[in-house]
């Protein structure tokens, strides 16, 4: 193209020149005509060359020359040139190629630019959607809120949807977009002063009461609750002192009904003070008897009851189990299922050769000492079994709870059914000690009469839980009868 351009500029340039008017006269010819035709001017000369043959009208006349240089030199053989001006680009070279390369590679950078910003206006329109799906959610709750406000916050006059179709590259619509989410914010905080205003309104002060009056209420007030704490503690103290009083009478009461007894069927050789059973009709989870004192640490121990059984020659269940703090078998007797009576110190075990099937009553008695772990089982007042490594050098640890009738698997509770005792269970002994073998014939055959130096059968010791019973009975009196 370029190069086209210059050659249509050099044929315009191309047009034919007239003689010149500086060439040479004949002999006489004036010099200063010469000299005026050799000296003109370049731009003269150049307007003269291109305006060609016809268009020379020779040199001015000038005040104070001859008149002989007014006229013409003779014409003489016409001359005819050709200028041509050169472009600097006429045609294309290895530069130019070259800036072509760049112009191409700039022409690339300029789509991928542009696709560019088509994703980026794609992105700012699924944007602008999301922002107006929003927003149209927010007006919607918004008015759903103002239905229940009072009219005097509501707008006036209907609902303008801000949301209108229309171009979503417009500058207008931003900022429409910007009023109504501006607009909607400022709603809400008008809403949330709401409760504000209503617990200020709810927290004025009520009108003030005179003071005499207020001070006389309170006086009053302060009388009566003084007269009801009075009368309260009066109550409270005539109640524990009648039943102190009716625990007393029924106390003797019952001593001189057990004193009658003994005179109207003659006199035995023994009756132990408080004497009383503990009754468990049926196998379950929660009848069950309390021990209420504390065991100290014991490295030798005794156990005396009497027993009578119920459960009709299956497991005789746990007369008793004494748990501490981390450990729920640290002394239980146990018979379950068809197992063997066991002895359980320490969760060692031991099986002692006693039997409880003929639902008669039984005098059980079990020694133990820490010393070697040797133990000791008696049943009405006879040696029937002994052994040794049971919790060796194992103290009993103190601070425990002792049931009767049930067995722990934790401290005082999670009893199971299937190892509970049914029957009864009377004068429960604890020594620190090992008995003798005729202190045990003595309290089995009722002729030693001997308590427990750590837990002795006390009614006030013993509480029944879960619908056991407590009822007076002398074992000694009620095995002569059987």
């Amino acid at each position: 193209m370029l190069a086209f351009l210059g050659a249509v500029i050099c044929i315009i340039a191309s047009v034919p020149l007239a003689a010149s008017p500086a060439r040479a006269l004949p002999g006489g010819t004036d010099n200063a005509s010469a000299a005026s035709a050799a000296g003109a001017p370049g731009p003269q000369r150049s307007l003269s060359a291109l305006q060609g043959a016809g268009g020379s009208a020779g040199p001015s006349v000038l005040p104070g020359e001859p008149a002989a240089s007014v006229f013409p030199p003779p014409p003489g053989p016409l001359l005819s040139r050709f200028l041509c001006t050169p472009l600097a680009a006429a045609c294309p070279s290895g530069a130019e190629q070259g800036d072509a390369a760049g112009e191409r590679a700039e022409l690339l950078l300029l789509q991928s630019t542009a696709e560019q910003l088509r994703q980026t206006a794609l992105q700012q329109e699924a944007r602008i959607r999301a922002d107006r799906d929003t927003i149209r959610e927010l007006t919607g709750k918004l008015g759903r809120c103002e239905s229940g406000l009072p009219r005097g916050l509501q707008d006036a006059g209907p609902r303008r949807d801000t949301m209108a179709d229309g171009a979503w590259d417009s500058p207008a619509l931003l900022v429409e977009l910007e009023n109504a989410v501006r607009a909607l914010r400022d709603r809400i905080e008008r809403i949330e002063e709401l409760p504000a205003r209503g617990n200020l309104s709810s927290s004025a002060p009520a009108p003030a009461v005179p003071t005499a009056l207020h001070s006389k209420m309170d006086e009053l007030e302060g009388q009566l609750l003084a007269k009801v704490l009075a009368l309260e503690k009066e109550r409270a103290a005539l109640s524990h002192g009648s039943h102190q009083q009716r625990q007393e009478v029924e106390k003797e009461l019952d001593a001189l009904q057990g004193r009658v007894a003994e005179l109207e069927h003659g006199s035995s050789a023994y009756s132990p003070p408080d004497a009383f059973k503990v009754s468990i009709p049926i196998r379950n989870n929660y009848m069950y008897a309390r021990v209420r004192k504390a065991v100290p640490e014991l490295y030798a121990f005794t156990a005396c009851m009497w027993l009578r059984s119920r459960s009709g020659g299956s497991g005789q269940g746990t007369p008793f189990s004494y748990s501490v703090p981390g450990q729920a078998n640290e002394i239980v007797l146990l018979e379950a299922g068809l197992e063997p009576m066991e002895l359980l110190i320490n969760d060692k075990v031991a099986q002692l050769p006693l039997s409880l099937k003929d639902s008669n009553w039984h005098h059980i008695c079990i020694a133990w000492t820490t010393r070697d772990g040797l133990w000791s089982a008696y049943q009405d007042g006879e040696l029937r079994g002994s052994g040794d490594n049971l919790a060796a050098w194992h103290p009993i640890k103190p601070h425990g709870i002792l049931i009767l009738g049930q067995e722990q698997d934790t401290l005082g509770g999670r009893f199971d059914a299937t190892q509970a005792f049914v029957g009864d269970i009377a004068q429960f002994n604890l020594w620190d000690h090992a008995l003798t073998p005729a202190q045990v014939l003595g309290i089995a055959n009722c002729t030693g009469p001997l308590m427990g130096n750590v837990l002795p059968w006390e009614d006030k010791l013993v509480e029944a839980f879960g619908g056991a019973k407590k009822a007076a009975f002398d074992v000694c009196k009620g095995r002569a009868k059987a």
